[in-house]
């Protein structure tokens, strides 16, 4: 028995001896970075290609699956992003007015790893730096695109204060559906310059990117990129149809419909002004909903209460959208129209204006007077000068 335990034991070290080797063995193992790692331009206002190759000391290594690690700093949300894939390129979207940072790892799994996921201690890292093109502070204001009620979109920029005169600005978008890079269908004209762009379409959910750039007199305007979504940038239409009618208990009923178009009705949200008129003040609260009906205590007629609704896309739906313009004013009671009462000076100038009006009528059928007499005498004239010379003739003739 004391034997047999013995070799058990004896066993049991020499597995853990062996688990201990092939453990030192895995942490021994030297992973080393990826090598010649590159960034290329394919000419789509920031979407760059990042490449780069294995590592020489991995290339005839067919035990070793080797899966790579990018991490990159996305400009646009200010953050390191991180990607794990087994390609040797990946394109991402940068600002070209500002560093592209970017760095890849190596990582080991498989048999010569034991199973084990290994990343290489040690990163190769390339940072490019921006090209300084373009009058400083030259660079559009307050980029805005909008996408009205889901069917067109109108961006709209503002100029620097010390954009140079007689400057001429350009936009070029691209997207993934585009082969190369394109111009503004139809600008936005404002005092001469262009403001804006209108386009008829763009993708959803697709990263659209935006560069404002131009020239002046006195050389090349400072570039602006922009990259977004548009289903992120939808402003729905304003409401028009609001109904309000008092229920059971003299309760108000208000209640509305959603315009027409794309916007899907199950993604609004709408903010409902209450304002209501009280003998002591005004009173105005805000109210959220995601309803198109809203009831509300009961009304005294000493007690004028005004509504109006706005709506936009909730935050389940996109990450961000825009308030609609607010819809008319509709209250309860209605306000009662009384003629307004005719002020004094209104009533001179009433007077003053029939006195001149009757003046000028006068003073006209007199001057048609004097010349209907006028006239009526040149005709009495001329017609005894006829009577006259033929009485002549007549004298002449009989001699």
């Amino acid at each position: 028995m004391a034997s047999k335990s013995w070799l058990s034991h004896h066993a049991a070290l020499m597995l853990l001896l062996i688990n201990w080797r092939e453990g030192m063995h895995c942490i021994e193992l030297s992973v080393d970075p990826p090598v010649d790692l590159a960034v290329l331009d394919p000419g789509h206002l920031g979407y760059l290609e990042v490449t780069w190759s294995p590592p020489a000391s991995l290339i005839n290594r067919a035990d070793c699956p080797k899966l790579y690690q990018l991490e990159y700093f996305n400009t646009y949300e200010n953050s390191w992003t991180v990607i794990r894939t087994v390609r040797r390129t990946y394109m991402a979207q940068f600002d070209l007015m500002k560093d592209v940072r970017v760095r890849v790892y190596t990582l080991l799994s498989g048999p010569c790893t034991n199973g084990t996921l290994v990343k290489s201690t040690s990163y190769t890292e390339l940072v490019q730096k921006s090209p300084s093109t373009g009058l400083v502070d030259t660079t559009v204001k307050d980029f805005v695109c909008v996408f009205h009620n889901m069917e067109y979109v109108k961006c709209n920029w503002g100029r620097s204060p010390k954009m140079p005169a007689n400057s001429q600005q350009t936009l070029y978008f691209w997207h993934k559906e585009l082969g190369q890079t394109q111009e503004c269908p139809k600008y936005t004209i404002s005092n001469g310059v262009r403001s804006g762009c209108n386009f008829t379409f763009l993708p959803d959910f697709t990263d659209i990117i935006f560069c404002v750039n131009g020239s002046s007199p006195e050389g090349p305007l400072k570039p602006t990129y922009i990259s977004l979504q548009i289903q992120n940038q939808v402003m729905p239409a304003t409401t028009h149809k609001l109904h309000l009618q008092t229920g059971p208990d003299a309760q108000l009923e208000l209640h509305w419909e959603r315009p027409a178009g794309r916007v899907p009705g199950n993604c609004l949200e709408w903010e409902v002004e209450h304002n209501q008129e009280q003998r002591d003040g005004k009173q105005s609260t805000q109210i959220l909903t995601k309803q198109m009906i809203l009831t509300l205590p009961s009304a005294h007629d000493s007690q004028r209460n005004c509504f109006r609704v706005r709506s936009r896309l909730h935050k389940y739906c996109v990450q961000r959208s825009f308030w609609s313009n607010w819809s008319h004013e509709l209250c309860y009671p209605e306000e009662k129209q009384t003629p307004a009462e005719p002020r004094w000076d209104m009533v001179l100038l009433y007077v003053y204006t029939a006195v001149a009006i009757i003046a000028i009528l006068v003073l006209s059928l007199c001057v048609w007077a004097a010349l209907n007499v006028r006239s009526r005498r040149v005709k009495k004239r001329d017609s005894l000068t006829t009577i006259f010379a033929k009485s002549s003739a007549l004298s002449v003739a009989d001699t």
